[in-house]
């Protein structure tokens, strides 16, 4: 029996440091560490991690989203590594998956408030627009005195579909 920890760098933290300290403190003997994004589907560290799996092997992380980004992916995991794992363990595995994913939803949550209280504050979301107020009401007379869209576009330094769309 042995215990392999598994390690992903996340988009806030490009370190593996901690997720490391915490998998040798836990009693990983091999860790697989991998630097690319969860939501890949290709994960060449975790493929080899699965292909090493042996009866009474156990697979630590330091949280659940670092094995997969949703509930689907953990159970499809989790029944490979079940393979060689008790009932016991399927089952918690099962309920730590639904956690995880849970957590994820409580998370997305929490970030949509977020972002209606900063709208509520007055901030901008997305791209500046490419033309100021004026300019919009000016391409819009533009075209109502029968100007091409590919004219006012050239002049504004701008795609037609942009003029297009304007009303």
């Amino acid at each position: 029996m042995s215990i392999i920890g598994y390690a992903r760098v996340s988009t806030q933290d490009q370190h593996l440091t901690g997720q490391l300290e915490a998998l040798t403190a836990a009693g990983a003997t091999t860790i697989y560490r991998e630097k690319i994004s969860g939501a890949r589907a290709d994960r060449p560290q975790l493929a080899k991690l699965m292909a090493s799996l042996k009866a009474g092997d156990v697979v630590t992380v330091t949280k659940l989203d670092r094995l997969g980004r949703s509930t689907r992916e953990l159970l499809d995991l989790i029944e490979r590594i079940g393979k060689a794992s008790s009932s016991q363990g399927r089952l918690l595995s099962t309920l730590l998956a639904a956690i995880a994913e849970f957590e994820r939803d409580l998370i997305r949550e929490r970030t949509g408030d977020g972002r209606k209280r900063a709208m509520a504050k007055g901030v901008k979301f997305g791209r500046k627009p490419k033309l100021s107020d004026y300019q919009r009401q000016e391409a819009i007379k533009r075209r109502g005195a029968g100007e091409t869209l590919a004219e006012i576009a050239r002049s504004y330094a701008v795609d037609v579909s942009m003029i297009s769309r304007l009303s």
